[in-house]
């Protein structure tokens, strides 16, 4: 009886030590990671356009290798003014999404990101028209729109990509197409431009921004690695070749 237990313990050790040999093997230790990043375009626009202020910056969490929910949030404040026409624009807005991964956990390391976002985007804003100047037949006419707050909803698709240049420190980019599905300002008075947006006056609006990022490890999983799987020569086709090899010397 003795023996038949010591045996058993001893197998279950033995098949224990092989399953973590090939999950070993098999698996590589994956970060998952916390992310911060603020946006750098729109600064360094504003230096050399102050009639444009854009300030935007997120936050994003892993949820396994391939997938993270992020949430943009930022601020616009544009001015805009012709001979005979004036407008402001201002407010804030948020973004909320997802990131997808689309290179291999063992190329990525949790440093290198390269895929696309999908995002619902909210903005809400105060626009207003100061003065505006109308000539006709009649003569001209001066007159002015008040200030109304507004809502704007639409949808986002970004794709991108990042890298890890230092310990914690990402730089990256992304190119963004925005499609408006709703705004409370109506037809007739579409925003020249509103916060996280673009222009309003059109349905679809490209869009690029670059980021640095600070990146905090806050968890490790491990993640199965795939082995790429080689093509074994066909018997049957080696046998055919030989065949064919010998009809022909014959």
């Amino acid at each position: 009886m003795w023996k038949t237990f010591a045996y058993s313990i001893s197998l279950l050790f033995f098949l224990n030590y092989s399953m973590i040999q090939v999950n070993a093997q098999d698996t590589i230790s994956f970060p998952l990671k916390i992310r911060a990043g603020i946006e750098l375009s729109g600064p360094v626009i504003y230096y050399t356009d102050k009639n444009i202020l854009n300030a935007e910056g997120f936050i994003s969490l892993d949820l396994n290798e391939k997938r993270s929910v992020i949430l943009d949030a930022g601020y616009l404040n544009f001015k805009y003014s012709q001979n005979n026409y004036s407008y402001l624009n201002k407010g804030s807005y948020i973004r909320v999404g997802m990131d997808f991964n689309l290179l291999q956990p063992e190329k990525s390391q949790g440093k290198y990101w390269a895929g696309i976002g999908l995002r619902y985007g909210l903005s809400r804003f105060k626009s207003e028209v100061p003065s505006f100047q109308k000539t006709d037949y009649w003569g001209t006419t001066i007159s002015s729109i008040a200030q109304k707050t507004n809502w704007g909803h639409f949808l986002e698709v970004s794709p991108g990509v990042r890298a890890e240049i230092f310990n914690h420190l990402s730089i990256g980019w992304n190119i963004s197409l925005r499609m408006l599905l709703y705004t409370s300002t109506g037809k007739d008075l579409k925003p020249v431009n509103f916060p996280g947006f673009g222009n309003g006056t059109k349905t679809i609006t490209p869009g690029m921004s670059y980021f640095i990022v600070w990146n905090i490890p806050y968890k490790k999983i491990q993640v199965i690695r795939k082995k790429e799987v080689k093509e074994q020569p066909d018997e049957n086709d080696d046998t055919d070749t030989q065949n064919t090899n010998s009809t022909i010397r014959n």
